[in-house]
Formats: C-alpha cells, structure tokens, sequence
C-alpha cells in the first residue's frame, strides 16, 4: 500500500493506493458525505475487488476541516472537480498511467462519479454507485454518460430506490440497477455488503480487463 498526497489548488488530500501485480484496471472510489477513505464498508469492497486484480485508489474528496461543514458534503462541483484531478494524478503517473479506470461512487459520491464520468466520456471504463444519490449528478450529466452504469441499491431502501429509477431512466449508456433484497441504506443486514462488493466486482471485472466483451 502506498500512501498518497493529491493536491487541488490549497486542498492537500490523501489517499491509499494498493495495485496488484499484473492489474489492467483501477478503481478509484468517491466517498459519500461524511465518509473518508477509512470508511470500512469501502475498504471491504476494495479488498474483493483487488481480489479480482484490480487496483484500487481510496482518498478523501473532502479535507477534513471541509468535511465538518455539513453544506461543503454536498457541493458535487467540488466534490467532481477532486476527483477530476485525482483522475489527473493517476494519468500523470508512470505506474497508472495505463489502467484503466474505473469509479465507485457512494451517497454523495456517486453523484460526483457520474458528473466526472459525464466530463470525460471514454477515459472512464465503468462506473458503481452503492447506494447512491446519482440524482444529485443532475440531468444535463446523466444523459452525457458513456461509461457502462452500476447502480446497487437496497431492497429496502425506500426513498433512495425511486430517485435512482429516475436517475437511471435519465441514463443513454449501458446500465444496469440492481436492487440488493432486504437491504437498507447501509448495507448493514447480514450478506448484503458482500452482495455488493460481489456485484461491483463483476462489474469492474468486465470492464476494465482485456477480457472485456
């Protein structure tokens, strides 16, 4: 593991950047409000996808005096703008610069993932979102979206499932919006997680190894 330092104008932001031998593909992921690149649910899900030999960047969108003001969790321009450059960094990178990339997204982040994956059309090779708000990514972005679309859910996440229906309808790529059976918001009811980071993984699989259809 190595442990990285982005920087976005006066913002400093840190990151956990693990590739395994021989990966084809890296999965950056956008943590939602109030998350980090601690968040144990995100760090589960990156082990099962490394496990498939992919590589996986965590970091903060957010710096950690930005995260405490509640307002900043859900400004997505900025929120997409770090992880546009953290897009940036990995290209820039001799070690990165030939993975393909992919995002996943959560809550808030899938919103930014979807805004990022709108700017840069191709160079995103597929997008997750775990329980997401990709509404939030509005509708100008969604429709601009080229990368194949992951949307995760809970069953039981009510409110959260009908505004990932709109913002799926509003998609123009290749998608997909899985309901998780039983599961709410936070993925926390027994196997659930595991579902997801299953799911994930599949998909990332698929589509950022040159095994890809």
């Amino acid at each position: 593991m190595t442990t990285i330092s982005i920087t976005d104008d006066t913002a400093r932001l840190e990151g956990e950047l693990i590739i395994p031998p021989g990966a084809q593909g890296i999965v950056v992921f956008a943590h939602g409000s109030g998350s980090s690149r601690f968040s144990p649910r995100n760090n589960y899900v990156a082990k099962v996808i490394r496990d498939r030999g992919l590589g996986t960047l965590l970091f903060d969108l957010l710096t950690r005096q930005e995260d405490q003001n509640y307002t900043t969790r859900f400004e997505i321009g900025l929120l997409t703008q770090r992880l546009l450059v953290a897009t940036a960094w990995l290209g820039a990178e001799t070690k990165t610069s030939k993975l393909k990339i992919g995002y996943f997204g959560a809550s808030t982040g899938a919103a930014a993932a979807l805004q990022a994956a709108a700017k840069l059309g191709r160079k995103i090779a597929a997008v997750v979102s775990r329980g997401g708000r990709p509404d939030l990514a509005g509708v100008s972005a969604l429709e601009k979206v080229m990368s194949p679309t992951l949307l995760l859910v809970g069953g039981s996440d009510y409110g959260v499932i009908e505004l990932n229906q709109q913002a799926y309808s509003r998609l123009q790529c290749e998608k997909q919006l899985v309901l998780i059976p039983e599961a709410t918001h936070l993925f926390e009811e027994p196997g659930t997680l595991e579902q997801v980071a299953n799911q994930a993984a599949d998909w990332f699989a698929h589509y950022l190894t040159d095994t890809a259809a």
